[in-house]
């Protein structure tokens, strides 16, 4: 066949190669912003590795590798002995092993740890979203732990380690562990309080053995597990070893592993417990009361990951029509995509900086102030159920900038809409975020105050964004139908907020497009309708990837 036909021109070179922490300019403003100077030389350092390694064709080969060959499932060995096992492919452990080594589940033994993982996980969560799965229980399971002093003691070196070793052994054994859950049941879902799995106490002094069914538990190849079951009291958290200390595998029957939309290189497994033993986690008939900071520590990493979906993808799209032709001119210079591109980088660069925001009030929170404590309380649901609404729109329509290469998987970019959805139903859908929101502002008044201290220090800096926290507060002063109208509320919270924080630390030309089009209105309902006189090419270069 002749070459003649064969000529490859006006194709864009593979976003590879670059360092995804420096050229994230919302993310590196936000360390400087917030992280005390003397550890800034050090993270940055810490950052630049990560980020070159998160570009690298290499870690891009290992997150396609681990999507195209998901885990299997072997419940059986040769001669029929139960195992329940699922095998992975060598590129998750490569993934998994450096998303351990660089802290991401060590925040809890770092100054500023919070933000400093936060940053990571924005970082390494680019190159493949699945592995973070087991990273983010581990992490969130230190603070559950914590109401069970003896065996915190015990788990949390292990947890907090930077040290990855795959394999079911006792966990006395390995440098390092990680941690799964399994809350859900499929008669509840995320009514946790419907558990039907049962607890009963053995003679050990907090010893029981479970007897149940999971719908859904994360990471089964896990050295433990936090589980709730149903003791006298009522429900309880346990801790479940995987193996024992004597070596004997705990009853853990993997019955199946769910077939997912996306999230393919993660294991979420459906299993049974038959007189599994497990160790008490807090009091009895307190297990939701146990899991709440585990749960704020999960939702939080929905945000960040879902913040990372949307920066990774709107690095896709401008890195894209940076070099593709038509019509004569770079798609990245014509005015309608020019007006896309922006309000996407808008949308990811909000994100990005409402994460970051909740990380660093996590630290000063564990560090004692009452005030960051209650604006979390408000914020992280609103801000899990905002950011997760919006990344998938986000992602399609990037992917629709790079045309039909990007609806091909060799692009990457149908992997990032698979994934898009996840977060938003994984520790609780949106609807139970903005229940969850007004039990807050009913039931706990110090988390609206901190939210309108937050807000308020931008007070007079801009016009819209004073007229939309006035027009949050007369919504907020009707409880007519207030329940079905809590999606609308949460939205205006979390408009608001990431507007505060814009208004505040982004430069003028990002923070005036975001009040005109987000808190003005003057928008319609796609991306990529902006009003024409704002400064679309200096808010694209902004969140452009590689210079």
């Amino acid at each position: 066949m002749s070459g003649s036909t064969h000529t490859v021109t006006n194709q864009t070179p593979p976003l590879v190669g670059y360092d995804v922490f420096d050229a994230d300019r919302a993310l590196t403003e936000g360390l400087e912003r917030y992280l005390d100077p003397e550890l800034l030389d050090e993270t940055r350092a810490e950052l630049t590795v990560l980020g070159r390694a998160a570009g690298s064709a290499q870690a891009q080969e290992w997150g396609r590798l681990a999507n195209e060959n998901p885990p299997v499932l072997r419940t059986h060995d040769r001669y029929g002995h139960r195992i329940d096992e699922v095998d992975f492919h060598p590129s998750w452990h490569r993934l998994l092993g450096k998303g351990v080594s660089a802290g991401l589940t060590a925040a809890w033994t770092r100054p500023s740890g919070h933000l400093r993982r936060a940053a990571a996980f924005l970082v390494w969560s680019q190159v493949e979203a699945g592995h973070l799965c087991p990273l983010s229980m581990t992490h969130a399971a230190v603070p559950a732990l914590r109401a069970q002093p003896d065996l915190a003691a015990v788990w949390e070196p292990r947890l907090t380690s930077t040290v990855y070793e795959s394999g079911l052994r006792p966990a006395s054994d390995k440098a390092g562990s990680l941690f799964g859950m399994a809350m859900t049941e499929k008669q509840g879902g995320s009514d946790v309080r419907a558990n039907t799995t049962r607890a009963d106490a053995l003679a050990d002094d907090g010893a029981y053995a479970l007897t149940g069914h999971k719908w859904f538990c994360s990471a089964p190849m896990s050295d433990g597990f936090l589980v709730l079951a149903r003791a006298d009291a009522g429900p309880t958290c346990f801790l479940v070893p995987r193996v024992l200390d004597d070596g004997a595998r705990n009853p853990f029957a993997i019955q199946r592993l769910k077939d997912k939309l996306g999230n393919r290189s993660n294991a979420s497994a459906e299993v049974e417990f038959d007189g599994t033993w497990a160790l008490r986690v807090g009091d009895e008939g307190r297990g939701v009361r146990t899991i709440i900071d585990m749960v704020a520590a999960t939702r939080l990493d929905c945000v960040l990951g879902s913040a990372a979906l949307m920066r990774q993808a709107v690095a896709q799209a401008i890195h894209h029509c940076t070099y593709r032709e038509a019509f004569g001119g770079k798609l990245v210079d014509k005015p309608l995509m020019s007006n896309v591109l922006a309000d996407l980088a808008l949308e990811s660069e909000a994100a990005t900086t409402l994460a970051l925001r909740l990380a660093v009030a996590q630290d000063r929170a564990d560090g004692g102030d009452e005030r960051e404590r209650e604006f979390l309380r408000l914020a992280v649901p609103a801000a899990k159920y905002w950011v997760t609404k919006r990344c998938t729109p986000l992602v399609a329509e990037a992917l629709e900038c790079l045309g039909g290469n990007g609806y091909v998987e060799e692009s990457g970019l149908p992997r990032l809409l698979r994934e898009s959805p996840l977060n938003s139903i994984w520790e609780g859908s949106g609807n139970i975020q903005a229940l969850d929101v007004l039990r807050a502002l009913q039931r706990e008044p110090a988390a609206f105050n901190a939210f309108l201290l937050e807000v308020g220090a931008t007070r007079g800096a801009d016009h819209r964004l004073d007229a939309a926290v006035k027009d949050l507060l007369t919504e907020l002063g009707d409880l007519d139908g207030i329940e079905a109208r809590a999606r609308r509320l949460v939205e205006r919270i979390a408009l608001v907020l990431q507007g505060s924080l814009l208004v505040r630390y982004a430069p003028a030309d990002v923070a005036d497009a975001f009040c005109a089009s987000r808190l003005g209105g003057d928008r319609g309902a796609a991306f990529g309708t902006l009003p024409h006189t704002l400064a679309f090419t200096e808010i694209v270069e902004r969140a452009r990837p590689v210079s």
